[in-house]
Formats: structure tokens, C-alpha cells, sequence
């Protein structure tokens, strides 16, 4: 039996993805108030998460005036199923574990990119926000 929130979680993720059927919503309770886990197909999972993270803000603030409501502390994880993201984590290391280093004779520009302070930028204001 799912309830008021579950449903209420589902029915907004179903009118945004290309695969509603796919959609699943996990409820536990704990000592830190609602756990909500949202499932969905991994080609819908941007579509949930949204650019720069805002569509999933977005449904973590509409379950914070709910809890609000219901005097509830909820919180939402989005379960990355995608596979395929888990090859594009990158590490510091070459391949065969050595650090990576530049060689001496190379020209390395201390100058920033714009890419590197706009990337920079991005990722300070993903950590400002309360997920």
C-alpha cells in the first residue's frame, strides 16, 4: 500500500519521463524521518535530475512543504541505475597506478580556462545546495 507521499513522488516523476511504467518509489522510515528511493529508467534519469541538478531540487522542495504539512522531515535519493555512468569516474592516477606528472620540458599555462572556472563555479554551487 503506497501512501500520500509515495503517490505524490510518483505521480509528478510519471508525468516527466518517457517511461512512467518504470517508475518506482521505495518508502523507509528511519530516525532521520522518510527515506523516499526514487527508481526510474536509466535514459529518463536526466530528465529527473534535471540540468545542474534543478528538477531534482525541485521535487525535494515540494516534499519539504508536504512534510511540512504532515509535520514529516522527508528526504529523496534518486537511485543512479545507469551503468554506464560508473565508467566515467575519473581518478587522479594513470591507468597502471602511477600519479600522474608532468614532464619538466612540458609548458604548463598557469592561466585558468574559462571551461576550468565555469566548471569550478558549477561544482561550488552544487555543494552550496542542501541535498
Amino acid at each position: 500500500m503506497s501512501t500520500i507521499d509515495q503517490q505524490f513522488v510518483e505521480y509528478i516523476v510519471k508525468s516527466l519521463v518517457n517511461s512512467p511504467d518504470d517508475v518506482t518509489v521505495e518508502r523507509i522510515i528511519d530516525e532521520k524521518g522518510v527515506l523516499l528511493s526514487l527508481t526510474v529508467n536509466p535514459e529518463d534519469l536526466g530528465r529527473v535530475i534535471g540540468k545542474r541538478g534543478v528538477t531534482a531540487q525541485s521535487l525535494r522542495t515540494l516534499l519539504r512543504a508536504l512534510g511540512t504539512k504532515n509535520d514529516a522531515r522527508y528526504n529523496l535519493k534518486i537511485v543512479n541505475n545507469d551503468g554506464d555512468r560508473e565508467n566515467y569516474t575519473s581518478t587522479s592516477e594513470a591507468e597502471d597506478g602511477d600519479p600522474v606528472n608532468n614532464s619538466p620540458d612540458e609548458d604548463v599555462e598557469n592561466e585558468e580556462s574559462d571551461f576550468a572556472k565555469n566548471s569550478r563555479k558549477e561544482l561550488a554551487d552544487l555543494d552550496d545546495l542542501d541535498i
